[in-house]
Parts: C-alpha cells; sequence; structure tokens
C-alpha cells in the first residue's frame, strides 16, 4: 500500500520495507550460496597483493567467512603475492606475519611472476589436509596400531593406448 501523494511521497515504512523485504531475500540467497560454495573445502589460500595495503586490510573479512562456512579443520593459509616488487611493498613481511601467528594460519610470500613460492604454497596445504585427515582416519581404527590406515575400495582399470576396455555384462548385448 503506498502511502502519499502522486510526487512520491511514500512513508518511510512502505519505502524502506519493501528494500528490507528484497535486503532478506538476497542476505538469504547469498548466505545459501555461500554455505554451498564453501562446504567440503578441505583447504583455502587467503592471497593479497603485498603492493596494495588495502587488499591485505580485506583478509580479516575473509578469514571470518570462510571459518563462518567452511568445515572447522579446515586449513588456511595466508599468501602475500607479488614478493617479486619489493621496491613497491605496502605490507610489510612482518605485519603479515604476526596475523598469520596470531589467526593459527600457515604464511608465505609469492610471485607468480616468477614462479616463486606458488607450488610450495600448494603442497604445504596439501600436506597438512593429508596429516588432518590421516589422524582421524587413525582415530577412527585404534585397531591399526600406528599402521596407514587401510583404504577399501574398487580397482578402477584405465585403459590406455596397448590396453582393452573391459566390456560389462550390461554393454555385451550392444
Amino acid at each position: 500500500m503506498l502511502v502519499g501523494g502522486w510526487a512520491g511521497n511514500w512513508t518511510n515504512t512502505t519505502k524502506y520495507g519493501v528494500c528490507v523485504f528484497v535486503s532478506e531475500v538476497i542476505q538469504l540467497w547469498y548466505r545459501a550460496v555461500t554455505s554451498a560454495y564453501y562446504r567440503g573445502a578441505l583447504g583455502a589460500l587467503l592471497v593479497y597483493d603485498i603492493t596494495k595495503r588495502q587488499s591485505f586490510d580485506h583478509i580479516p573479512r575473509w578469514l571470518e567467512e570462510l571459518r563462518g562456512h567452511a568445515d572447522k579443520n579446515i586449513v588456511i593459509m595466508l599468501v602475500g603475492n607479488k614478493s617479486d616488487l619489493e621496491d613497491e611493498r605496502a605490507v610489510s613481511t612482518e605485519d603479515a606475519k604476526e596475523f598469520a601467528e596470531k589467526e593459527n594460519l600457515f604464511f608465505l610470500e609469492t610471485s607468480a611472476l616468477q614462479a616463486t613460492n606458488v607450488e610450495n604454497a600448494f603442497q604445504t596445504v596439501l600436506s597438512e589436509i593429508f596429516k588432518i585427515h590421516s589422524k582421524k582416519n587413525m582415530a577412527a581404527d585404534p585397531k591399526a596400531n600406528g599402521a596407514a590406515p587401510s583404504l577399501a575400495g574398487k580397482k578402477v582399470v584405465v585403459p590406455g593406448p596397448a590396453q582393452e576396455i573391459p566390456k560389462s555384462k550390461c554393454c555385451s548385448s550392444m
């Protein structure tokens, strides 16, 4: 219901009531999308540009969102990129290390341009994910006695140039 004259003198309740409703719908949609986006993530790299302080200043917000939606055991690494541009540095290594330690994050500086530490960043996160999940598997199987966790699975044959694709019973009539 619009209250007011033709010139658009609506009351704030009506005008903002519609806006609030739309805003709530968008927020619900955003929450659903973000939680689905983070669901199942085992690791994350939070990357900032060492030459742009603003990118570093946004890291706490991204970290809060990540921790709010992802699994509590997610492995997170703070990555300062563009270490090749040392003369343009706006974020000190000490500031970033201090933040990473305070937030219990791994930390590394990289240069994507020079391919410095990029692979190391991914390997570190993957190694930590493996350690965490190995410990979970060991805890779930108390009779393992320190042995590697048994992985039950099905053998998968990937045909190569010299191999034949095995025919299953379901497709033999074709």
